[in-house]
């Protein structure tokens, strides 16, 4: 509200610091607001559907995306004297927002598992899952409360430190720098110039980034429909390798779009698919991971490592990506590629299905994954070492 209301009498004042402090404070309200958003809604969902919830995050935010586009077109707010309502147009759903909290309830995971108010937590989960039998999933979360070491909340250096959990660390490491890593914004970044090469004029320019955005809302919500029948690691890795063709086939078409006129069609066509493969599997699925692969004593340090990660990556690839574009051109996406097929890999290989189970058996599948790749470098290592001393 605060950045908004700054944005609002930026024209008055005529102060672009204003502007400045308003983006300041929209930026700390996205970088902490959509993580514990995340970690809220999951904890409130039913096991069969945590993995829906999880993705409507990213789907409200492409739609958000969307709306903020559309807005900000001629015909509405973009122009001089109606600009300052389009900077500020993020009051509006932070008031609803503001007005809307206190008729949500606490989180029956928090209320059981960190206040130990049981009655608080029957009373929550009949509000969000209606009045019926809820022992089971109690139980379920006491089960998740028994197994973790300590009541209390790990700290990020535990989390860090601690080797029983550092297969599902790595997993939000290479799974939150690759989302950023993956050469998205690059893609957005030559959107323009492939549209410009196929023919379309500056002021039609605007309509075509609409096109985008429609297209990464109906892919994000296409994956809210799929996520629960096929789950989130076929997604994720299928999304991660069909992103990588298709950077290949990006960076050919647009290093022959200059010789051959018809390419820049084809290019065109291949931002599309790039933004669909992204938002159906890396952008809707990513988010929710570490709520998913956590036990709760350990969720806020995983959140607080994935939001920094997140928007770290960001930030270095906002301040690069100018000089990479200036001595790679089209070829850039080549090094995004390097990103997309290592995480894909590293994903199929070493991260469990989580569709339809608890953190306990997700951790337990963790657990049996990594056993045999340790138990299968001791023995080659024996065999090595009995090689060399027969030798």
């Amino acid at each position: 509200m605060s950045g908004a209301l700054l944005m609002l009498l930026s024209k008055t004042a005529n102060s672009f610091e204003m502007i400045m402090v308003g983006r300041f404070l929209y930026g700390i309200n996205a970088g902490v607001s959509f993580f514990i958003h995340i970690m809220f809604v999951v904890e409130c969902t039913p096991k069969r559907l945590q993995g829906m919830v999880g993705v409507t995050a990213t789907t409200f935010i492409s739609i958000g995306k969307f709306c903020g586009q559309l807005l900000g077109i001629s015909e509405l707010l973009g122009t001089d004297e109606r600009w300052q309502w389009l900077l500020g147009f993020n009051g509006f759903p932070a008031l609803l927002q503001l007005l809307t909290l206190p008729l949500l309830p606490e989180s029956p995971h928090y209320l059981l598992l960190h206040k130990g108010d049981r009655q608080g937590c029957e009373k929550a989960l009949r509000r969000l899952w209606g009045n019926k039998d809820h022992s089971v999933d109690m139980e379920e979360m006491l089960e998740q409360h028994a197994a973790a070491e300590e009541v209390r909340s790990h700290s990020v250096m535990e989390l860090i430190r601690n080797q029983a959990v550092r297969w599902q660390l790595l997993t939000v490491v290479v799974t939150f720098s690759s989302m950023q890593l993956s050469g998205i914004n690059a893609v957005y970044f030559y959107s323009y110039e492939v549209f410009r090469g196929a023919g379309l004029r500056e002021d039609q320019l605007r309509y075509a980034a609409l096109g985008i955005s429609l297209c990464e809302v109906s892919t994000s919500v296409a994956c809210f429909m799929i996520v629960n029948s096929i789950g989130k690691k076929p997604l994720i890795f299928g999304g991660y390798m069909c992103m990588s063709a298709t950077l290949i086939l990006l960076t050919v078409t647009l290093y022959l779009q200059h010789q051959v006129q018809w390419l820049s069609y084809c290019s065109m066509v291949l931002i599309f698919f790039f933004i669909s493969f992204f938002s159906c599997g890396p952008a809707g699925n990513t988010p929710p991971l570490p709520g998913e692969i956590f036990n709760q004593s350990f969720k806020s340090a995983a959140y607080s490592i994935a939001t920094t990660i997140n928007w770290l990556c960001m930030f270095l690839l906002g301040m690069l990506f100018p000089i990479i574009v200036e001595h790679f051109g089209s070829f850039c996406f080549l090094i995004f590629l390097f990103f997309t097929f290592a995480c894909g890999l590293f994903v199929r290989f070493n991260v469990p299905e989580t569709k339809h189970r608890s953190v306990l058996e997700i951790t337990a599948e963790f657990q049996k994954m990594h056993r045999k790749h340790e138990k299968l470098q001791k023995r080659q290592s024996t065999e090595e070492k009995a090689y060399e001393t027969k030798f």
